[in-house]
């Protein structure tokens, strides 16, 4: 079984929930209620446009252009403020945890996750994952990444498995599943906020709770 990390094995959303308060505990003072609520949907929104890019500057920015802060982080600081700080505000769900583990007894398991190798590696790292898997596979590290074929079939090669026997589990339709079929890997659509498929692409299979997972090992020969 082969597994994306963000809003897979790792919940980004409430991720970016924390880096937004550690942000106003740096960068702002005495925010009301009503305009707290208005800032992290901004904040929620200028991250989703730079989600897939390593430079998260123009976030931040956007924040304090938007909402002008008691104490602004200067420009060339914020990239390492956010690198620094963002990994830090991941956490493991320890059922997810559980089931890795669970599932590791029977059957070889691996990471592919597009984004920088410094911040995927410290939530990895951080998280306590990085124990769990025979195999892990950064975009930034092996120079392609989802849904370019090439890293499915490295990560196929590495572990020694056919696709056939192989199964992905993501949450994103264009890069994790419509990637991973594009080499015959079988793709587990990961959908616990039950988005609406507006895609051509169709999983082999569709789940909204992790523990849902388990019920697909008896299929998997690896």
């Amino acid at each position: 079984m082969i597994f994306d990390l963000d809003d897979t094995l790792l919940d980004r959303e409430n991720a970016v929930n924390q880096m937004f308060l550690m942000i106003l505990e740096k960068c702002y003072q005495d925010v009301d209620h009503s305009t707290k609520n208005k800032m992290l949907q901004k904040f929620k929104e200028y991250d989703k446009r730079a989600y897939g890019y390593g430079d998260k500057t123009n976030v931040l920015e956007s924040l304090f252009d938007e909402f002008p802060p008691k104490h602004r982080l200067p420009s060339n600081d914020i990239q390492d403020f956010w690198n620094n700080n963002f990994p830090h505000c991941f956490s493991i769900n320890p059922d997810t945890l559980k089931i890795v583990n669970t599932l590791k007894t029977q059957v070889k398991v691996a990471i592919i996750t597009n984004g920088l190798t410094l911040r995927q590696k410290a939530k990895i790292i951080n998280t306590n994952l990085n124990s769990c898997f025979d195999i892990i596979l950064i975009s930034e590290e092996v120079g392609f990444s989802k849904p370019d074929r090439r890293i499915f079939e490295l990560a196929l090669k590495k572990l020694n498995v056919q696709p056939e026997e192989t199964l992905f589990i993501g949450d994103d339709l264009e890069k994790d599943i419509g990637g991973c079929q594009s080499v015959s890997i079988k793709g587990l659509w990961f959908n616990p906020r039950m988005v609406k498929n507006d895609t051509t692409i169709k999983p082999d299979a569709e789940i909204n709770s992790f523990e849902r997972i388990l019920d697909f090992l008896p299929n998997l020969n690896c």
